[in-house]
């Protein structure tokens, strides 16, 4: 396989470890997503290095929320061994056995370095672009948006 083509896939596949890492929360997992010195810039944080990333993802947790991350529109740009990448993310935020009750669009914008390891985000820049709560019915209090962090 042509190596320009392998490493498009191989950054594509990164998107979605870094998906899959947010979504099953697989935080000690975070140096096969991440260079040690990454920076990650968006709407809720400003931080650099894995264990500022890891520290803020465990402290964002709410109890019983999940996450489903879908990544897609992926473009990459390999130029020796950096390359620049871009994508749009759709966030789902639920509970056991309920719909959503948030949802979010992302942009996402990469800077991703060939390490000995593999393809690693150098530095991720996250804008919100839209976000959705849905209205839940609780006894007593009328409509209010659901509960839950903002988008990720």
């Amino acid at each position: 396989m042509d190596t320009l083509i392998a490493d498009r896939i191989e950054i594509a596949d990164l998107f979605t470890r870094f998906a899959r890492l947010l979504d099953e929360k697989r935080w000690e997992d975070a140096d096969t997503v991440f260079t040690d010195d990454v920076e990650v810039h968006s709407p809720r944080i400003q931080v650099r290095g894995t264990d500022k990333v890891v520290d803020y993802m465990r402290q964002a947790e709410v109890e019983g929320e999940h996450t489903q991350h879908i990544t897609t529109d992926v473009l990459v740009s390999v130029n020796g061994d950096q390359a620049v990448a871009s994508g749009n993310s759709l966030v789902y935020f639920y509970r056991d056995d309920q719909p959503p009750h948030q949802t979010s669009g992302l942009r996402l914008a990469c800077t991703v370095v060939r390490t000995p390891a593999g393809w690693r985000l150098r530095e991720t820049r996250i804008m919100l672009a839209w976000i959705h709560k849905e209205m839940e019915m609780r006894t007593g209090e009328g409509a209010r948006p659901a509960s839950g962090p903002q988008a990720n």
